[in-house]
């Protein structure tokens, strides 16, 4: 399913609506379900004052549509919650059409994690300018350094710094766990494919793969 940005008019009464889409369709193999794989877990690094991961509990999407619960609920394993996706799926109104908007993963992630922990934010342009990628930036380091991840929603094709492509242009979620060098790049969990769980790349292809729709950051 494709999105675009006049879907963003229904998706909230206060009119803080980020388009969604949430169908992961990946160039490489499509998706498993989460008793495929063993759960794998990314260990906790400090170095100096630039780089840090958190331990992630990762499990694989159970179907097409559900990378939005899936996302949330690997984001949520780094503070040690196992919160079931078929739960979230219905807190989120998930259907085979994806989850509408970051701002239906928000209000989980801060029941689950206390009030007003996390916030969302769009990045409304086509792609993001220099004061949007360093606002992500800022937000994924001080969202790593609280010991929380990071849950974006985002759409179309990048490449990480090995040279992979991950392609997902009907909108996905992703969850970010860890970064280095200051946030100039960044540690993708991701639900969709648990031959290439996680993944790093640059926040300035985030911030465009997140264009046009948002993110939840503390």
């Amino acid at each position: 399913m494709r999105t675009d940005l006049i879907r963003k008019t229904a998706l909230t009464a206060a009119g803080l609506a980020f388009t969604g889409g949430a169908i992961a369709v990946p160039i490489t193999a499509a998706y498993a379900m989460s008793e495929a794989k063993p759960a794998t877990q990314t260990q906790t690094d400090r170095k100096g004052h630039g780089d840090r991961e958190l331990n992630v509990r990762y499990e694989a999407q159970p179907n097409f549509y559900y990378c939005g619960p899936a996302a949330t609920r690997n984001a949520l394993s780094v503070q040690g919650k196992n919160i079931d996706v078929d739960a979230m799926a219905k807190e989120m109104g998930t259907t085979e059409a994806g989850t509408n908007s970051i701002n239906d993963i928000t209000p989980v992630l801060n029941k689950e994690t206390g009030k007003d922990a996390y916030r969302s934010v769009e990045i409304s342009s086509s792609s993001a300018d220099d004061k949007q990628t360093g606002k992500l930036r800022a937000d994924i380091v001080h969202t790593v350094d609280e010991g929380r991840a990071v849950v974006a929603n985002i759409a179309g094709t990048t490449t990480d710094v090995d040279g992979a492509v991950h392609s997902f242009e009907g909108g996905h979620y992703i969850s970010v766990v860890g970064y280095r060098d200051g946030g100039e790049t960044v540690k993708i969990a991701d639900s969709a494919d648990p031959n290439m769980a996680s993944y790093w790349i640059s926040v300035d292809n985030l911030a465009d793969w997140i264009a046009t729709r948002g993110y939840s950051a503390s």
